[in-house]
């Protein structure tokens, strides 16, 4: 399934490039709020557990509500969907910026608004990927989810910038209320976007509840009888559950053993190394995408890779040569993350694309809230460097047997 970029640029169809813009924003708003709401809470109360909060309240969601909200997108306008997500992303904002202006800020004021903030991503998430096969359909699809990813990646990287200039222009209390407005670009584009299952004539999804666990059970079920979306499936689960991206939460560590601990220019680009790969694998697969193919190896190929590349760098005392690996770790993540993602859209069955969407979403997201526990919680038992290689080498060893699986059964393309 080779990619030629003349042909299957997502960025030809121009509902796409109002969604890429709209979705950036959005993103870029996402993050400049953890920037100044983990600030100020950190501020008042200095408090790790909050902080501990943060992190599971972010996943959790995605990791129980992403097969209903994919089975929600089966049977309603995923647009609305979107846009409820981007009311509670308001609705969090507006309720900091409230607790700011009245001093009123509680713990428990704090774990509801970041409650709230982890509801609306995954509504969000999973529902624009649902939307994004509408936008494109299956020719620009792969490019489509390159390109959103690449979005992603940047929003992660401008983000935290642009939240501390808001900061240091409004202050955190107005600061947060100018946030709101990144996400009504979206919100009202959506409202008469002329995308979704209705606008192609596609058949609704089965009119069945929404069940909850069982939906997932039921899910996991219809997935395993088709073995490319299983298997993409089981190693976009593996890679968040063992690494994720936890490892980032232990940078400072990383830093000090390689000799530059504190803040400042050489540790920024520490944390920015890996979102700077990212970011060049988005722009060199979409300008060159012919040289490689999505196909399911490809993906566990590029998998692999990248948990080597990371165990690497959990072994490195050079801080030049840690820059570049983590360069590389970015670069080979953004490309295997993206491929495992459109190749499930590609062969998810459309009556029930949305659960399988959701499967994928609670695999490759929700279960990210574990690998605190593999690479944070054994790192406080032995070192980062000891529980990220560990880690690592978990990950290697399940897409080193997916791939011999997959080369055993003929199916190496």
């Amino acid at each position: 399934m080779a990619s030629n970029p003349a042909e299957s640029s997502a960025l030809r169809v121009p509902g796409f490039r109002i969604f890429l813009i709209t979705f950036l924003l959005a993103m870029m708003a996402d993050n400049i709020e953890h920037v100044i709401s983990y600030w100020v809470a950190f501020q008042k109360f200095h408090s790790p557990a909050l902080g501990g909060f943060a992190v599971v309240s972010h996943w959790l969601p995605f990791l129980m509500f992403s097969v209903p909200v994919g089975a929600l997108n089966d049977r309603f306008d995923s647009r609305r969907l979107i846009q409820a997500g981007m009311v509670l992303f308001i609705t969090a904002s507006a309720g900091w910026g409230y607790f700011f202006v009245t001093d009123s800020l509680q713990v428990w004021h704090a774990m509801v608004l970041l409650t709230i903030h982890g509801c609306a991503g995954v509504l969000w998430g999973t529902s624009s990927q649902m939307l994004l096969y509408d936008i494109v359909g299956p020719a620009h699809l792969p490019s489509a989810v390159r390109l959103n990813a690449t979005a992603r990646y940047l929003g992660f990287l401008v983000g935290p910038g642009v939240g501390s200039l808001v900061m240091r222009m409004f202050g955190p209390t107005w600061g947060i209320f100018v946030n709101t407005l990144f996400y009504l670009p979206l919100l009202f584009w959506l409202v008469r976007a002329p995308y979704g299952r209705h606008f192609r004539g596609a058949a609704p999804g089965p009119k069945r509840a929404v069940r909850g666990f069982a939906d997932i059970v039921q899910t996991i079920r219809d997935v395993r009888g088709i073995p490319v979306v299983a298997g993409m499936v089981v190693l976009a689960g593996a890679a968040s559950f063992f690494i994720g991206n936890s490892y980032h939460a232990q940078m400072p560590g990383f830093a000090h053993d390689l000799g530059h601990g504190d803040p400042g220019l050489t540790y920024t680009l520490l944390l920015g190394a890996d979102a700077a790969g990212a970011l060049l694998a988005g722009i060199l697969l979409e300008t060159r995408g012919n040289w490689l193919p999505t196909a399911p190896a490809s993906a566990m190929k590029l998998a692999f890779l990248w948990g080597c590349s990371l165990l690497t760098f959990s072994l490195m005392n050079s801080y030049a040569a840690a820059i570049c690996v983590l360069f590389l770790a970015g670069f080979l993540e953004l490309s295997f993350s993206s491929m495992t993602q459109a190749i499930v859209q590609l062969n998810a069955p459309d009556t029930i694309r949305g659960r399988v969407l959701g499967l994928f979403s609670m695999s490759a997201s929700g279960l990210r809230a574990f690998s605190g526990v593999t690479v944070g919680l054994l790192g406080s038992l032995t070192n980062p460097h000891v529980s990220l290689a560990l880690s690592a080498l978990a990950f290697v060893t399940v897409a080193g047997l997916l791939l011999l699986r997959r080369s055993r059964q003929g199916g190496l393309a």
